[in-house]
């Protein structure tokens, strides 16, 4: 398996101390990952791991996989997918365990010395990547079998991994002149440095960009929960008898919603679109070079732009593709977020009437509070009516577990035995529906400091029966932790998020192929968002919704009629998320649509983001975008570089599966195990378009997209 990690030079094969010797060496410089773990599935002993094991092990595990891909390469043998593709599957194994460990908690659980160890990594990341990627004696044995892959008689799935192999390599660079490659390393190294910078500067600046509260009045509006929560946030930063309102990933911030005094509004806004602008952590430099080093990377390997080498390997396939879709839904969500603004001024005007003040046009800080006067007077009810319903113990178990139950026969049995990384970590064994282990889940649910913004999976071990692994799945949220003995109360939109991030936890749990580098989430990023947005129709499918919605103390149902209006206000706002959305994707795609020449300085970052919105149409002062530049990490350094449409293109898929499911009878074992044979378990052991195309009986239609969002658009395949 090539896999990222940090290395400075190769060892040379048969050295004094011989192929065996090296490999014990190596195993014991690298302390807790020098061997698998032998905890159940195994899970990481994070007991024993301090960060000062990290550097040496990423040293000897380098090392390692340095060795055996020159055993590859140096092979006086043929190549044979087995010598060649099957042998470079097996290697970097010990890099492979602290990769994934280091990246996991650097992202959950950072601190100052994984911060400083990243920094330093980053660079030997790429280094020892285009060590492999671009040793042209590797690349000949790969080339040779892709030439000849019609007449080896490989089954599909080896099939389909030659070809990825093969498609990697010339995607990093291998068919370059050495002279290009030389330009080509030094392109990578300095991004990898590049993008870790950007990464931590975004947590840096969300941290610093906290609003402190010095009144209990200006958090009028806000529940008990979210008073208590902003209070110990205060105390953990030394700053008792005051309030913390801790800033999350997005533009627009959730409290926005509930306060009531419209200055503190105001200033949490402001400091959310602050950051990454000014101080230590500006990172308008770093875009600029960043998308100025992408363009030029992407001109060395024959491609107009980063976004056609991005989207060149993705279902898309160009970026005119993308921009078609998302231009497609650009005037129906603007059309239908300005009726929505309409109606918010109305509120606004009405509650300038009551109170005898002047009124005011509704700004960003205004929308969501005002939006849900609006949702209240339409359907009658408001968050602070639903949320007891939403408990989060009472939606995981009996909502995000009964669903997975219901659809695929899983069952979950939680493993207090089992320690994650932090106390508030769970760990639970999931089982198949014959009763045999399948997987463990890490849930890790709540923000803190040193944690990473936003929601999302990752895998710890991942399902291959090549290597005998089976999977150790994580999912990551940032629900705000309430005072101890508090509840743990959601919104609907954080219930949505518990069962979206689960979608890939199934996605990697459920995965069945031999090849790990074809194992679950490993898919194009226009794909790898299918499952999980097709996971979130759950949440709000009337038999699963009245399986978990009971009220956290008396446990009673949530009441018929307060269920009905959840269930009717599905579409409520879908103008403004969708605008949100769009710009957003609009701002990457513009980006990385440029040339190298065209990149602007860093003064002038801000101004081409507006430009670059004004110029689609999407610069709708109301509905700033969901990620501004200075902080959009999705497309400076969390992959999604010229991908973040890959949302929209992913919920096309995501909402024709949830016709297909209404259509075939629903919640049933026979469609959950009909879906799990044809998309959930095949990874990319086949191309993603014949994988869909196979479990629809047809290509992709925007159509179930349109009506689940209530815009109207003409409709057609994306």
């Amino acid at each position: 398996m090539l896999a990222a990690g940090g290395v400075l030079a190769s060892t040379a094969i048969g050295g004094a101390a011989g192929p065996e010797s090296a490999k014990r060496i190596d195993a014991a410089a690298a302390g807790p990952f020098g061997e698998p773990s032998t905890l159940p599935f195994n899970l990481p002993p994070f007991g024993q791991i301090h960060d000062s094991d990290f550097a040496p092990a990423y040293e000897a595990g380098m090392a390692q996989e340095r060795r055996e891909v020159d055993v590859i390469t140096h092979n006086l043998a043929a190549p044979t997918f087995a010598n060649t593709i099957v042998a470079l599957e097996r290697s970097g194994k010990m890099l492979g365990r602290v990769q994934r460990v280091f990246g996991n908690l650097n992202s959950s659980n950072t601190n100052p010395a994984m911060q400083q160890l990243e920094k330093e990594l980053a660079p030997k990341v790429a280094a020892h990547d285009d060590a492999i990627r671009l040793d042209p004696s590797l690349f000949a044995r790969i080339e040779t079998l892709y030439r000849a892959r019609a007449s080896l008689g490989l089954d599909a799935e080896s099939l389909q991994l030659l070809a990825r192999y093969h498609t990697n390599f010339v995607r990093a660079g291998a068919n370059l002149a050495e002279p290009d490659k030389v330009k080509l390393r030094a392109f990578n190294e300095e991004l990898s440095t590049l993008t870790t910078q950007f990464r931590q500067r975004v947590l840096k600046a969300t941290q610093d960009g906290a609003v402190v509260i010095d009144s209990e009045a200006d958090l009028d509006g806000l529940s008990a929960e979210q008073q208590g929560a902003a209070r110990v946030a205060a105390e953990k930063r030394g700053q008792a008898d005051h309030w913390l309102i801790s800033l999350q990933n997005t533009t627009i911030q959730p409290v926005l919603e509930r306060l009531r005094n419209r200055s503190v509004r105001e200033r949490i806004y402001r400091a959310s679109i602050a950051r990454g602008l000014g101080g230590e952590a500006d990172n308008t430099a770093v875009v600029a070079r960043i998308v100025r080093l992408r363009a030029e990377r992407a001109a060395l390997l024959g491609y107009p732009s980063h976004a056609a080498y991005v989207l060149a390997d993705e279902s898309a396939a160009t970026p005119e593709a993308a921009h078609q879709m998302l231009a497609q839904l650009l005037p129906a969500a603007l059309a239908r977020a300005r009726a929505e603004a309409a109606e918010i001024q109305q509120a606004i005007d009405a509650d300038a009437i009551a109170h005898g003040t002047r009124p005011f046009a509704v700004e960003p800080w205004d929308w969501a509070f005002y939006a849900e006067r609006v949702r209240k007077a339409q359907f009658d009810f408001d968050d602070a009516d639903v949320k007891p319903y939403f408990e989060l113990d009472h939606v995981l178990q009996d909502g995000v577990f009964y669903a997975a139950h219901e659809l695929y026969g899983l069952t979950f049995r939680e493993r207090k035995d089992l320690s994650a990384y932090r106390d508030d970590v769970r760990v639970f064994e999931v089982n198949d529906a014959d009763g045999k282990p399948l997987a463990l889940f890490l849930a890790d649910y709540f923000a803190r400091d040193n944690k990473q913004g936003g929601a999302w999976m990752s895998s710890y071990v991942g399902q291959s029966t090549l290597l005998a692994t089976r999977p150790v799945i994580v999912n990551n949220l940032n629900i705000a932790k309430p005072a101890p003995g508090q509840p743990v109360l959601l919104t609907f939109s954080e219930v949505r998020t518990l069962f979206h991030e689960f979608g890939h936890g199934l996605h990697g749990m459920l995965s069945a192929v031999t090849y790990p580098s074809l194992s679950g989430t490993n898919v194009p990023r226009d794909f790898v968002e299918f499952p999980s947005q097709y996971n979130e129709m759950w949440a709000h499918e009337p038999q699963v919704l009245a399986h978990y919605a009971h009220h956290y103390h008396s446990h009673e149902p949530m009441p018929a009629p307060l269920l009905d209006k959840v269930l009717r206000a599905g579409k409520f706002g879908q103008g403004y998320a969708t605008l949100e959305y769009l710009a957003a994707a609009l701002i990457d795609q513009s980006w990385h649509r440029l040339k190298a020449n065209q990149v602007p300085a860093a003064a002038e970052v801000m101004a081409f983001e507006s430009a670059a919105l004004r110029a689609e149409g999407a610069d709708y002062a109301a509905v700033p975008p969901r990620y501004h530049t200075a902080y959009f990490s999705h497309a400076f350094a969390g992959g999604y570089s010229a991908a973040y449409y890959a949302y929209l293109w992913s919920e096309v898929l995501a909402r024709d599966t949830g016709q297909w499911f209404h259509t075939h009878g629903g919640l049933t074992r026979a469609n959950g195990d009909y879906l799990r044979a044809k998309i959930l378990s095949r990874g990319r052991s086949a191309d993603t378009g014949v994988l869909f195309s196979e479990f629809y009986g047809g290509p992709p239609d925007i159509g179930p997209l349109v009506e689940y969002r209530g815009l109207s658009v003409a409709t057609g395949n994306p």
